[in-house]
């Protein structure tokens, strides 16, 4: 394997979609508190199918704010997924639980596991039309047509990148990327994606309980 290989981010593959079926103006889980994953369909469900020409999501994160500005000409599809989940809530409470130092963070497992699952539907890939410059987020991605949630960042110039079909779809504005700079790498790669899939926020709670991670996200 490469050190390009090593380094490449990437999602995983695809799990069932979990459906909630209901009448409550609340949903409610087995326990009887609120469903998230049922508050994140509903959510989503009234968030537009197309995202606006260009539009501006501020992530309220553990580090700081850090303000990010989407150009849907850029990468049609993947801009449309980003401004869904972020209406839909799905960004709130969820870590960077990968920092690669001069290379990327990336982030966008849910902290609710049923809510990662909802969300876990491939889209199909755009043309890269932007290069994966310092400060451009991504989509990242398992191979050909499987992008679903996870983000990275990009810390530097990643134009290697370009050729294996990330597509940037936005940027970090202003001194964002002071914030993003300072989010916790001494984790690195270590934690295992796998386990944030299936526990969420527990998992890393008790593994890497100094992770950062996005307070909430809303489009401006």
């Amino acid at each position: 394997m490469t050190n390009r290989q090593r380094h490449a981010p990437f999602c995983l593959a695809a799990l069932p979609i979990l459906l909630w079926i209901g009448s409550s103006s609340q949903p409610l889980n087995a326990a009887g508190k609120p469903d998230d994953a049922a508050k994140s369909k509903a959510a989503a469900k009234s968030a537009p199918a197309q995202a606006p020409d260009t539009f501006k999501v501020l992530f309220d994160t553990t580090k700081g704010p850090v303000e990010v500005e989407v150009h849907r000409d850029w990468a049609p599809l993947g801009a449309d997924r980003f401004y869904r989940l972020v209406k839909s809530g799905y960004f709130d409470g969820a870590a960077f639980f990968r920092v690669v130092p001069n290379f990327v963070v990336q982030f966008g497992l849910a902290a609710n596991p049923a809510v990662t699952k909802k969300w876990d539907v491939k889209i199909k890939d755009d043309p890269v039309k932007q290069t994966n410059r310092v400060g451009s987020i991504v989509f990242a991605t398992a191979g050909p047509n499987t992008r679903t949630t996870q983000l990275f960042i990009n810390l530097r110039s990643n134009s290697s990148l370009d050729g294996m079909g990330f597509a940037p779809f936005g940027m970090v504005l202003g001194d964002g990327m002071q914030v993003v700079e300072k989010i916790n790498s001494e984790y690195g790669e270590r934690p295992d994606q796998g386990s944030i899939t299936s526990q969420g926020k527990a998992y890393l709670d008790a593994k890497f309980p100094r992770l950062d991670y996005i307070k909430k996200a809303s489009v401006e």
